[in-house]
C-alpha cells in the first residue's frame, strides 16, 4: 500500500487532463482504491463531456461573431482613416484660433489705447473748455456756470491729466491747470461770501440758489453746515416769538391750560415743514445720503427751542414742585402737605400730548431719514445708517426732556388715580333700584381716564408703568375694599329671614327699597345690612367683567398704536401687562366664588 492516501495523489502534468496520473494509477495494487481512481475518473469524464456539449453548442454563436468580425476590418480602416483626418482639422482649428486670439487681444490693445488718446484728447479740450468758460462766467458773475465748470475740471481723470502734462502741451496744460485752481479757489471766496449776505439779508431765494452751488464745488458738508444754520436761525426766531406769546399773552381759558403743548406743536410742525419742503433740494443737487446731515443740524437747534419751553412749562406750571408733593405724599406715615388730584389733571394731560407731539415728530423724521438712504445703498449700508439713525434720535436732547418729562409724569399720574380712586371709594353712594353703588363706575372711569391718558402720550414705557399702577389698585386697594365689606357677611337677621324663607326676605327687601324708607328702625337696619351685602355682590361681579372689557378695549387701542409707527418690539410688554388683568379679573370672580359658598345662596337682585 502506498505511504499516502491516493485520493491526496499529485495532479497529472500540464497536457493531462485528469487529477490523477498515470504513475499513480500504476502504483495502485489494492482493488478498494483502483475502485476509488476509477471512480473520479468516470465523474471527470462526465464532466469533460458536459463542457465539450457546451462548447460545440457555442459554435454557431462564435461563427457569427467571427464573421461579423470579418466584416469590420474595412469599415475600421475607414474609421482610423477619418480619425486621423478629424485630428489634423482640429490641430488647425486650434492653431488658427490662437492666431485670431492673439490677434483680437492686439486689437483690444489698440483699441484702449485709441480710447486712452481720446480721453486724453478729451480731457486737454475740455481742460481748455473749462479754463476759458470759468473766466467768462466769472466775469459776467454766472457763479452757477462757473461752478459746472469747475465741477467738470474736479470730475477729470487726474491721472489723464499728469499724462497730459508730461507731452508736448505741457505748458499750456500747466497754465490751465493754475487758472482753475485759482478760479477754483476764488470761486470758494465769492459763494460763501454771497450765501452769507443772502443770510443776513434773509433772502431765501438767494440762500438757495448758493446753497445749491456748493456740492458743485466738493463742498457738500460745508454748504449744509451753512443752510442748516440759516434755517435754524430762521426757526430760532419763530419759536422764541411763539414762546414770548405763550408766556405773555392773553388766551383763552381753553388753550391756556395746553399752551405749552401748543407752543411745542409749533416748533416740531415747522421743523416738519422746513424738512417737507428742502429735501427734494438736497437729494436733487446733494444726492441720497446727505439729508441726514441738514437734520442733524436742525435737530440741534430743535434741542435747544425745545429745552427752553420744557423749562418755562416746569416754571408756570410748578411741574417739579407738584412732584416733590406728590412724592412725599405717597410715603407712608410722612406727614406733609398734600395735593388735590384735579390739579394735576391739567398739567398730567399737557405732558401727555407734548410727549405725544415729540413722539409723532420723531417718527417722521426717522421716515424721511431712512427713504433717503434707501435710495442708494445696500442692505448692509442702510443697515449701518439705520443704527446711526436710532443713536440720533434716541439720544436727542429732545427725547432725554420728554423722558424726564414722563419719568416725572408717572408717579403723579399714580398719585392721582391712588386719590381718586379713594375718594370715589370715601363718597361711594347707593341709589334705589341700581344693582352697583357709585364707586365702580366711578373708579373704572378714573382707571380708564388715566390708562387712555398715557395711552396719549405714544409712550409705551409709560403706557405699561400706567397699566401696572391701575393694575395694583384694582387688584390690591380697590379689591380690598370690597373684601372687606364681604367679610361681614349676611346679617344675623338675614339668615333668621332665611329660615323662613329666602324668597320672602328678598320680597321684603326689594320692597322696602321701591318705598325708598323703612317703615321700622329695626327692619331699617336689618334690610340696610341686607342691600349694602347684595350691592357688594354686584360690585364684585360688574369689576370683574369691567377689567375683562379695559383689557379688550387696551388691545384694539394699542394695535392702533403700532400701526402708527410704535415698535413693534414692543408688543412684548404691553401683552404682559394685559395679561395681568385676565389674573385680576379672575381674583374677583374668586372673591365672588367664595362668598357664594360661604352664604350657601345666591341672591340675584332685579330692578322691579
Amino acid at each position: 500500500m502506498a505511504d499516502s492516501d491516493p485520493l491526496a495523489a499529485k495532479r497529472c502534468d500540464s497536457g493531462s487532463s485528469s487529477s490523477v496520473s498515470m504513475e499513480t494509477i500504476s502504483t495502485l495494487t489494492e482493488l478498494e482504491d483502483l475502485e476509488k481512481v476509477y471512480q473520479q475518473l468516470c465523474a471527470e469524464e462526465r464532466e469533460v463531456e458536459v463542457e465539450l456539449d457546451r462548447l460545440v453548442g457555442q459554435e454557431g454563436s462564435i461563427h457569427t461573431k467571427m464573421l461579423a468580425l470579418q466584416r469590420m476590418g474595412p469599415n475600421l480602416q475607414l474609421i482610423g482613416g477619418d480619425a486621423s483626418q478629424l485630428s489634423g482639422m482640429i490641430t488647425f482649428t486650434c492653431s488658427l484660433a490662437e492666431n485670431v486670439s492673439q490677434k483680437v487681444r492686439q486689437l483690444d490693445l489698440a483699441k484702449t489705447r485709441l480710447y486712452n488718446v481720446i480721453q486724453r484728447a478729451d480731457d486737454i479740450l475740455d481742460l481748455k473748455f473749462c479754463t476759458d468758460g470759468v473766466q467768462t462766467a466769472l466775469r459776467n458773475e454766472d457763479y452757477e456756470q462757473a461752478a459746472a465748470h469747475i465741477h467738470r475740471y474736479l470730475s477729470l481723470d487726474q491721472s489723464v491729466i499728469e499724462l497730459s502734462r508730461q507731452g508736448e502741451e505741457s505748458s499750456a496744460v500747466d497754465a490751465s491747470l493754475v487758472l482753475l485752481q485759482e478760479a477754483e479757489q476764488k470761486l470758494k471766496v465769492i459763494v460763501a461770501e454771497k450765501l452769507d449776505e443772502a443770510v443776513a439779508a434773509v433772502d431765501l431765494a438767494q440762500v438757495e440758489r448758493f446753497f445749491k452751488i456748493f456740492p458743485l464745488l466738493g463742498l457738500h458738508q460745508q454748504g449744509l453746515a451753512r443752510f442748516g444754520q440759516y434755517l435754524c436761525t430762521q426757526l430760532a426766531s419763530k419759536a422764541e416769538e411763539n414762546l414770548l406769546l405763550a408766556t405773555g399773552g392773553d388766551l383763552g381759558e381753553k388753550r391756556a391750560l395746553l399752551i405749552f403743548a401748543d407752543t411745542l406743536t409749533l416748533l416740531l410742525e415747522g421743523i416738519a415743514r422746513v424738512v417737507e419742503t428742502h429735501q427734494p433740494i438736497v437729494e436733487t443737487y446733494y444726492g441720497p445720503g446727505h439729508l441726514c446731515t441738514l437734520i442733524t443740524h436742525l435737530q440741534q437747534e430743535c434741542d435747544r427751542q425745545a429745552q427752553k419751553i420744557v423749562d418755562k412749562f416746569i416754571q408756570q406750571r410748578g411741574y417739579q414742585n407738584k412732584f416733590q408733593i406728590v412724592q412725599s405724599s405717597m410715603m407712608k406715615n410722612v406727614p406733609g402737605e398734600r395735593m388735590e388730584p384735579r390739579e394735576l389733571d391739567p398739567v398730567l394731560t399737557e405732558v401727555t400730548l407734548m410727549n405725544a407731539r415729540a413722539e409723532l415728530y420723531l417718527r417722521f423724521l426717522r421716515r424721511r431719514i431712512m427713504a433717503d438712504f434707501e435710495v442708494g445703498d445696500d442692505r448692509s449700508i442702510t443697515q449701518e445708517h439705520q443704527q446711526n439713525v436710532e443713536k440720533l434720535l434716541k439720544h436727542c436732547s429732545l427725547s432725554r426732556t420728554m423722558q424726564e418729562l414722563i419719568g416725572y409724569y408717572i408717579p403723579m399720574e399714580e398719585y392721582y388715580m391712588r386719590e381718586s380712586v379713594n375718594k370715589a371709594v370715601a363718597m361711594d353712594t347707593y341709589e334705589k333700584g341700581q344693582l352697583t353703588s357709585s364707586m365702580v363706575d366711578d373708579c373704572f372711569y378714573i382707571v380708564k381716564k388715566c390708562i387712555s391718558r398715557a395711552l396719549s402720550s405714544s409712550n409705551i414705557d409709560c403706557l405699561c408703568a400706567m397699566i401696572n399702577h391701575a393694575n395694583s389698585v384694582l387688584e390690591s386697594d380697590f379689591r380690598e375694599v370690597l373684601y372687606n365689606k364681604l367679610r361681614q357677611g349676611f346679617p344675623a337677621t338675614t339668615l333668621q329671614d332665611i329660615q323662613r324663607g329666602v324668597s320672602s326676605a328678598v320680597s321684603l327687601m326689594q320692597s322696602s327699597i321701591q318705598q325708598g324708607k323703612f317703615n321700622t328702625l329695626g327692619i331699617e337696619s336689618s334690610e340696610n345690612a341686607k342691600a349694602a351685602f347684595l350691592v357688594t355682590l354686584n360690585n364684585v361681579e360688574v369689576c370683574s367683567e369691567n377689567i375683562t372689557t379695559l383689557k379688550r378695549n387696551l388691545e384694539n387701542d394699542c394695535s392702533k398704536l403700532f400701526s402708527q409707527g410704535a415698535a413693534s418690539g414692543e408688543q412684548a410688554k404691553i401683552d404682559s401687562c394685559l395679561s395681568d388683568l385676565v389674573s385680576t379679573s379672575a381674583k374677583f370672580k374668586d372673591l365672588l366664588q367664595v362668598q357664594h359658598e360661604h352664604t350657601d345662596v345666591f341672591c340675584t337682585w332685579h330692578n322691579s
